[in-house]
């Protein structure tokens, strides 16, 4: 027999001496993806079509402050909480929690606002400062001091580009400081604020609070 005969192929070798574990391998990545897409297209895309319909009246009671009515909904129209309960997991029951939070926070249930907001995430740096920023306020109310701070701080550098966020949020964690007797820190702030946001309303203004201050006693 020729040396052309005799050549040995390995992985053919390899495939005929494993082919039902193949052959079963093959059929679980089959599964697997079959599996995926079914769960998508058949269970997590209608449900989030559904879920966006739901949101549709609710974030329109949001842009007017009717927060009952954006949480609970006006009797035809379902609110953020029942889109919560009913599609999580989707990106519409996501939003929910952001307008869920806001929403408690306008009706003065700064618990209910912590508890959503910290459940809510996002892409958008804008809104996820917003949102840190508003358990600031929550925790600022509650008057645990700390904790307001820490997101005010969170929401100060979380999007620096926008300079009128960041510096408003920045601004209140060293206000909350100066009425707490952190005189140091506060100042620390105001300076961050002078230097990094200038133009702004709040770096405008830092001079005069660093200056005071710096004067007592």
């Amino acid at each position: 027999m020729s040396e052309l005969h005799q050549e040995k192929h390995p992985f053919l070798d390899f495939v005929k001496n494993n082919q039902k574990t193949l052959t079963y391998a093959l059929t679980i990545v089959v599964l697997v993806i079959a599996g995926y897409f079914g769960y998508t297209e058949l269970y997590q895309n209608p449900r989030e079509a559904k879920a966006a319909d739901a949101m549709y009246t609710a974030e329109k009671y949001f842009a007017i402050d009717s927060s009952n009515l954006v949480l609970n909904g006006d009797g035809a129209s379902k609110g953020v909480l029942y889109v919560i309960k009913q599609y999580s997991g989707t990106p519409s029951a996501n939003l929910a929690k952001y307008y869920a939070g806001i929403s408690y926070y306008r009706l003065n249930d700064f618990n209910k606002s912590i508890e959503y907001l910290k459940d809510f995430s996002t892409s958008s740096k804008q809104v996820q400062a917003i949102a840190y920023g508003t358990i600031g306020d929550a925790y600022s109310e509650l008057k645990k001091n700390d904790d307001a701070i820490s997101y005010y701080k969170k929401a100060g550098g979380h999007f620096p580009e926008d300079e009128a966020i960041s510096s408003e949020y920045l601004f209140r964690a060293a206000s909350l400081l100066e009425l707490n007797g952190k005189a140091d820190e506060a100042v620390t702030i105001f300076k961050d604020i002078k230097s990094k946001y200038p133009k702004s309303e709040k770096g405008f203004s830092a001079d005069k609070y660093i200056n005071r201050l710096k004067v007592q006693p």
